[in-house]
């Protein structure tokens, strides 16, 4: 039995798998042998059947490939934009933002406004998410003195 090395990464994998091939090796006993090594949940045997084909092919490298997806059309300008739009009307909506910003979506400007500005809707207007710790303190000692009084009113 053979000593089980649990979460490997895909290089190390796609090295083996290399390896194997380079020997002969049919791709289900490939990926008999990985999961043997590295547990069920490694490769499927069709990722290790792809994988053979491309070794077969013309690949050599077991690296990822760069990403060719399509480029984000957030940045750090687009931000600022939005951020400047929201600062001069807080009582804005994303479907005026929409307006300003015609090229960019809605679900990414309200991405934008969300998780990169850290606005959050408090009685239809944006505010940011600015808890210093002195608000904080504020807001735990209020809500203990209001338990306290409660529990009081209880006993």
């Amino acid at each position: 039995m053979f000593k089980t090395i649990a979460d490997p990464a895909d290089r190390e994998v796609r090295f083996v798998i290399r390896f194997l091939n380079a020997k002969n090796v049919k791709p289900a006993e490939v990926h008999r042998q990985l999961v043997e090594i590295y547990g069920e949940n490694v490769m499927t045997d069709g990722m290790v059947r792809k994988w053979v084909r491309k070794f077969n092919d013309v690949r050599t490298n077991v690296h990822d490939e760069a990403l060719s997806g399509r480029p984000s059309e957030v940045n750090k300008g687009l931000v600022a934009k939005v951020n400047e739009k929201i600062r001069i009307n807080r009582r804005f909506t994303i479907k005026m933002l929409c307006d300003e910003f015609p090229q960019i979506s809605k679900t990414v400007l309200h991405e934008i406004v969300t998780n990169r500005l850290n606005y959050r809707k408090l009685c239809s207007r944006w505010v940011p998410k600015m808890h210093t710790d002195v608000h904080k303190t504020k807001q735990l000692d209020s809500a203990l003195s209001f338990l306290t009084r409660c529990s009081a009113m209880n006993s």
